[in-house]
């Protein structure tokens, strides 16, 4: 696929696996004087050392502090790569596209952003604090696959079992094995049973992903597994040279075990930690797949990287309605009823909810011309001229845990996390959320686009990376080919958006739509849509 697109573009494509970016070098920016533009990054791809094993043999936390690392080690040989633009003749010569999985180059870029719970506000009236707390991401997940064999196997609890074993649990009495399994299956060896319900044969395949299974939940500073802004100064993870990624290595280590320890307790627990007791059965037919020929590609059985739910989000540049700077809000997507929220908010912060959501009535609204209590609420998300992608998920949350550590015996969800939880509008990608502050030849895509705590809740599935990042990938082509800057398109008068347009036009015609169909400011009533 690398390939056929490279010869599409008539350009070159350079593929660089196991590299990560150590520092980011600034110079101004010709656009705006008070902005900065990445004039080059340094970067370190690691191969295996000599005598080493192959990549992919030790599991993540073992390896990631010294990927960041310059010299080499004995586990890799290190390459420094200096990435630069190669024409200087644009006004912009050049961009970088953060993509990453936690938004790695925010901080290093030094642009402002959020991580964790955002306080309580007319844009986010169910969020879980009247403060914002940068510790309380969503939980990640290190999955791995397991094999249906036909006779019974022996298995052998590994030594940290005993630690995570009162995590584990099927959460409700609706599910048991048979679902936890067949839910995830990714491969069905016997074709007679496709559409027989939950038949599992010997062969099939599941790749596992359950909340309170594998879901690693930190919560607290003391066990974060993103480190939070001032967590990095005072690491001095910020001072040049000195990043290592970002993350918390001891999180990752525990994730891990969290994962393999809920294998055993599938095939040999029999105790359930929200159920209680008679309800966990052993099963003991199955196999944990390990090895470099296994679905994971790895010696350990686990994923190569967890599944990351919530990153650090990015707080797009001031604009009308925005004077701290945008991001997609709750209220622009959700389908909650929020005539019954006046006990969640202050009276004024009620009303300026209920003015958000009365849509073209707002101004009769704003002037008393229509009690703000009686204004009919809109029923669709928010619609943006700049939009240039879509995306349709619920707000969908797997709360951090209360206690440190996660695995504490009896701890629980944080409280009040799950309330923004429920079905979402089909919503759009706005250009303006992929725009960071101060640096103009930055862009940002993936989960790492300007939401909220809770918007990002439903912005974090992957059928939306995909749409964003067709979205900005064609974005940036535009504008070398045109020399300018998207932040342009943004904010350029109604009469001079033709490059926007132009944008639009050419995401449609790929194949990557920019509105679900019908979408209007005078079509309110989504209700019928799923």
């Amino acid at each position: 696929m690398l390939l056929e697109a490279e010869q599409q573009g008539n350009g070159q494509l350079h593929w660089l696996p196991n590299t990560v970016i150590k520092n980011l070098e600034f110079a101004p920016s010709p656009i705006d004087a008070s902005n900065r533009v990445i004039a080059s990054a340094i970067a370190i791809q690691h191969t295996p050392a000599p005598d080493a094993p192959p990549l992919n043999t030790l599991p993540l936390s073992a390896t990631l502090v010294d990927a960041y690392q310059y010299a080499d080690s004995a586990q890799f040989t290190k390459t420094i790569i200096r990435f630069h633009p190669s024409d200087t003749d644009l006004t912009v010569p050049w961009y970088v596209v953060e993509a990453t999985e936690t938004g790695e180059l925010l901080p290093l870029a030094g642009v402002p952003y959020r991580l964790g719970i955002d306080p309580r506000s007319p844009l986010d009236p169910s969020a879980s604090s009247f403060e914002p707390d940068p510790y309380c991401t969503q939980g990640f997940t290190y999955t791995f696959a397991m094999v249906a064999e036909a006779e019974p196997q022996t298995h052998v609890a590994p030594p940290f079992y005993k630690r995570y074993a009162p995590y584990y649990s099927y959460e409700l009495p609706r599910f048991d094995f048979e679902f936890v399994f067949i839910y995830r299956r990714i491969w069905d060896e016997s074709p007679l049973n496709q559409g027989q319900g939950w038949v599992i044969s010997p062969g099939d395949i599941s790749m596992q992903n359950w909340t309170w299974g594998n879901d690693y939940r930190p919560g607290t500073s003391t066990d974060n597994f993103i480190y939070s802004q001032d967590q990095l100064q005072a690491l001095r993870h910020l001072e040049p040279g000195q990043w290592l990624g970002g993350l918390r290595p001891e999180a990752l280590q525990r994730a891990e075990e969290l994962a393999q320890g809920y294998f055993y307790w599938l095939v040999a627990g029999s105790t359930d930690s929200q159920l209680g007791a008679d309800v966990k059965q052993p099963q003991p037919h199955y196999t944990y797949l390990q090895g470099e020929a296994s679905p994971m590609g790895t010696a350990h059985g686990l994923s190569k990287y967890p599944y990351i739910r919530e990153g650090r989000r990015l707080i797009g540049r001031p604009s009308p309605g925005y004077p701290a700077g945008f991001a997609i809000a709750e209220i622009d997507i959700s389908r909650t009823n929020y005539r019954d929220y006046a006990e969640h908010l202050t009276p004024s912060d009620y009303r300026a909810l209920r003015t958000f959501l009365s849509g073209r009535r707002a101004p009769a609204v704003i002037t008393d011309q229509i009690p703000y209590t009686e204004a009919p609420l809109r029923d669709r998300a928010t619609l943006y001229p700049d939009s240039v992608g879509i995306g349709h998920y619920a707000i969908d949350f797997h709360p951090c845990l209360l206690q440190s550590p996660p695995e504490a015996p009896g701890n629980l969800e944080r409280p009040g996390e799950r309330d923004g939880a429920g079905t979402a509008y089909p919503f759009q990608i706005p250009l303006r959320a992929m725009i960071p502050q101060g640096v103009d030849n930055l862009l940002v895509t993936g989960k790492s686009i300007a939401t909220s705590h809770i918007a990002a809740a439903a912005y974090r599935v992957h059928s939306f990376e995909w749409s964003a990042g067709a979205a900005l990938g064609t974005a940036v082509d535009l504008a070398l080919e045109q020399d300018e800057v998207p932040t342009q398109w943004v904010d350029a008068p109604r009469e001079q958006k033709q490059r926007l347009r132009q944008l639009q036009q050419r995401l449609n015609q790929q194949g990557n739509p920019t509105h679900f169909p019908g979408m209007s400011i005078f079509n309110n009533d989504w209700r019928s849509w799923y």
